[in-house]
């Protein structure tokens, strides 16, 4: 019997790092088939919560937050579009023209959980793909209704937590959990509330890290 892990991947949909990081965790489960198997949970984090409505320009806020160059931010962009590239995720060529706040991305996240968990992994991806590969506006209603229809989920449901403020305490409530929990930067790949790997990781450091967790837990 292959050992299960509980994996908690704590995100934002607007951090490019974390489609890259989610990409590669789960080719590093594809090749433990057999060995391994994970129950896995996306969890809220905000790169940016106090991001107004209509958000921000990318560069300029790249400039602001971390003092980077335009030079220094094409380079960044090619990396992770290399990386991304390398495992199957693709990233707009023209990168995202603006960034958003992603709060009602991450109530929509916290619903699925809670009402269709087998979806919630499909939810995430779709709303990377709008933010990363589509570049759209991942404030906009129409925008998460979307993706809540291509992850199968519920879109009259979906749109009347957007119209509410439904989750927000409790996606603040885990928010504060892992901040407080020591996590700054994201994605943070918890195993089993315990183990911590940092970072959009390479497939064979989540391929070995997880061989190694699951020896330990067998």
């Amino acid at each position: 019997m292959p050992s299960t892990l509980k994996i908690d991947f704590v995100s934002d949909i607007s951090c490019p790092w974390c489609a890259i990081g989610l990409a590669a965790l789960e080719q590093a489960l594809d090749r433990l088939q057999g060995e391994v198997s994970a129950e896995l949970h996306f969890q809220p984090f905000e790169l940016n919560p106090q991001m107004p409505a209509g958000g921000q320009d990318i560069g300029e806020h790249l400039a602001q937050k971390y003092g980077s160059t335009t030079e220094q931010q094409a380079q960044i962009r090619a990396t992770i579009a290399q990386r991304g590239a390398e495992l199957g995720f693709s990233f707009n060529p023209a990168g995202r023209g603006r960034i958003y706040n992603t709060f009602d991305a991450h109530r929509l996240l916290h619903w699925a959980a809670l009402e269709a968990p087998g979806q919630q992994g499909a939810l995430k991806k779709a709303l990377l793909v709008a933010c990363h590969s589509q570049g759209q506006d991942m404030e906009s209603i129409e925008v998460l209704l979307a993706t809540v229809a291509q992850a199968g989920l519920d879109v009259a449901r979906a749109r009347a937590i957007l119209n509410s403020d439904e989750f927000a305490v409790q996606v603040r409530e885990r928010e504060a959990f892992y901040t407080g929990q020591g996590i700054g930067s994201v994605p943070a790949v918890i195993i089993n509330d315990r183990h911590l790997i940092s970072g959009g990781q390479p497939v064979e450091v989540f391929e070995q890290a997880l061989r190694q967790i699951a020896a330990q837990t067998a």
